[in-house]
């Protein structure tokens, strides 16, 4: 439907409040004022506001004030999933009403959902977590075991038949993300990467596994998407969904292991306040939890995750290219690099151990 517009911001950057106000009014949800707002965490660009309005809390995700060119299809795709996600035992936030228009909160598409009550354990840890390494040590096996849960849905149940192109997935999956890297050498100012691409795409290619089951994926599956139950180890909800698609679910396991603390290290990849409290179980077990969860052949599981590592760290260095020309901070594109070759790193250690 196509949705009225405002101009008045009231301060909320990339929320125009009478425009979502007035697009409320017509989806019936609530009346009166919105009060109580307040910018929560959801991801590095993505805007998301806590609200209520009446006797109901809401929480809104848009694209960042400067969409992307996909932005808005991947939030359509966003709608889509949780719509079909409703009725299965996938911890997510339930949708409760999207709007493609995207003229109206500042060229971004946008939905409402139920809000949360659980944290983001990258970024906090509350004290019973901190203190009970048994907490933590379930925390890790609920992360995978939710994992589980999506990998096994059956998506063309849910009406997601035809969400993607599972048809050789894992075959396109070198050539694809080869192809990104090299499309970063358009930007100005960008010295190139310095990864070891070739033998790591070369090694991928030439062990790339028969096709494997085709289920829902999350895309990018690490601690930093999982919310956590503020009263014990279970996953309250698992979040950030852009990057969803039909595809081999190894690759969200993979996903998991190429971020996850190596053996004989407490920190990850990515650097979770979950990951330096320690006390997680080691990678190994996560690989034979969601096999039995599954009843998936997880026997190739150090090469999804070396894909895993490669793909990441591809999408990791485009920032890092995007900083260079100036279209992202320098800081984080810096850091980005730094996490893009301890995972390059992470995948030659696991291609000189097979």
């Amino acid at each position: 439907m196509t949705c009225a517009t405002a101009n008045t911001n009231f301060g909320v950057p990339g929320v125009e409040l009478s425009a979502l106000t007035g697009w409320m009014d017509i989806e019936g949800l609530e009346h009166g004022p919105l009060t109580d707002l307040r910018a929560i965490g959801g991801g590095t660009q993505n805007i998301m506001l806590r609200f209520t309005r009446g006797t109901r809390e809401f929480v809104l995700r848009r694209g960042p004030l400067h969409p992307r060119a996909a932005t808005n299809d991947n939030l359509r795709r966003e709608m889509r999933l949780l719509a079909a996600l409703a009725g299965t035992a996938v911890p997510h936030a339930r949708l409760i009403a999207g709007c493609s228009d995207e003229s109206v909160l500042g060229e971004s598409v946008f939905y409402l959902m139920e809000p949360l009550d659980g944290f983001n354990a990258a970024m906090e840890l509350p004290a019973l977590h901190t203190l009970d390494v048994g907490i933590r040590y379930g925390m890790g096996l609920a992360v995978v075991d939710a994992l589980a849960t999506l990998s096994t849905v059956d998506y063309q149940a849910v009406g997601l038949a035809d969400f993607g192109r599972p048809e050789g997935f894992l075959e396109r999956q070198v050539p694809r993300w080869l192809g990104e890297l090299d499309s970063y050498a358009r930007l100005d100012n960008y010295p190139g990467h310095g990864l070891p691409v070739e033998s790591v795409s070369e090694w991928l290619t030439r062990n790339r596994p028969a096709d494997g089951p085709i289920g829902i994926m999350h895309g990018d599956y690490h601690l930093a998407n999982v919310m956590f139950a503020p009263d014990g180890p279970q996953v309250a909800a698992i979040v950030d969904w852009e990057m969803c698609t039909i595809g081999d679910p190894l690759l969200d396991l993979g996903w998991l292991l190429a971020t996850w603390p190596e053996p004989g290290q407490r920190t990850d990849v990515i650097g979770t306040v979950l990951a330096d409290a320690g006390g997680l179980p080691p990678a190994h077990e996560l690989v034979r939890r969601y096999g039995e969860r599954t009843g998936f052949d997880v026997s190739a599981a150090d090469w999804y995750t070396v894909l895993a590592c490669f793909k990441l760290g591809i999408i990791l260095e485009g920032t890092h290219a995007r900083s260079r020309a100036g279209l992202a901070p320098a800081d984080v594109g810096h850091r980005l690099h730094n996490t893009a070759a301890a995972l390059f790193a992470r995948a030659r250690n696991l291609i000189n151990r097979n």
